[in-house]
């Protein structure tokens, strides 16, 4: 798929939530096309035709997080969710099957619903691999006790670390290709145009 669309949000720094104040996140509405015996089969290969991978399938995590290592883009499989962007005073957006979120490096995210029938399904860049960063220790309890974070080491990052963490995200990799379009598309409008990371 070369011809679609996507709604930026650009979310900049916030109090412990840095976010990134160079590329917005891009909502695409309605971008894989979903059949009901495969759907999150269906995700992954619209992502593997356009070099993402190294993903997962499984839910959003029910805490304010972030990758300060890697890009990710989400598509949704299977039913519907409510996700917060930007940290714990950020835009809420509903999703649905079909939908995809890319989401720069930095940017807080977190499901608030908890909806059953819910499925994503994740992926990065050729060789970026995600951390698990959270805004403050009871955010890292919370996800200490999630077994779907696997063998992601949990960051608490505080004011000490966030100058750090903040130039991390700033030195990822510019994906090569959009995940829903591959060349062109609304990553190479929005992020392409105006970003300042070197491109992977």
């Amino acid at each position: 798929m070369t011809d679609c669309s996507a709604d930026p949000c650009l979310l900049s720094s916030s109090g412990d939530c840095p976010n990134n104040d160079a590329l917005p996140l891009l909502l695409y509405r309605g971008a894989v096309a979903l059949s009901e015996d495969d759907a999150e089969g269906d995700v992954e290969k619209a992502f593997w035709a356009n070099g993402w991978g190294n993903g997962f399938r499984g839910d959003t995590f029910p805490f304010h997080h972030y990758h300060s290592t890697a890009h990710e883009v989400v598509g949704i499989a299977r039913g519907t969710a409510t996700i917060q962007f930007g940290g714990p005073d950020g835009p809420v957006f509903d999703v649905a099957a079909g939908d995809a979120v890319l989401i720069p490096a930095g940017v807080v995210h977190c499901r608030l619903d908890d909806a059953p029938g819910f499925m994503s399904v994740g992926a990065y860049p050729p060789g970026q691999t995600p951390d698990l960063c959270v805004l403050n220790e009871a955010d890292a309890g919370i996800a200490r006790q999630t077994p779907e974070i696997g063998d992601l080491a949990v960051k608490p990052i505080g004011q000490n670390e966030l100058a750090s963490t903040k130039a991390r995200i700033n030195s990822v990799a510019l994906p090569s290709s959009d995940p829903i379009a591959g060349n062109g598309g609304p990553m190479a409008a929005h992020w392409l145009r105006g970003g300042t990371q070197q491109t992977a």
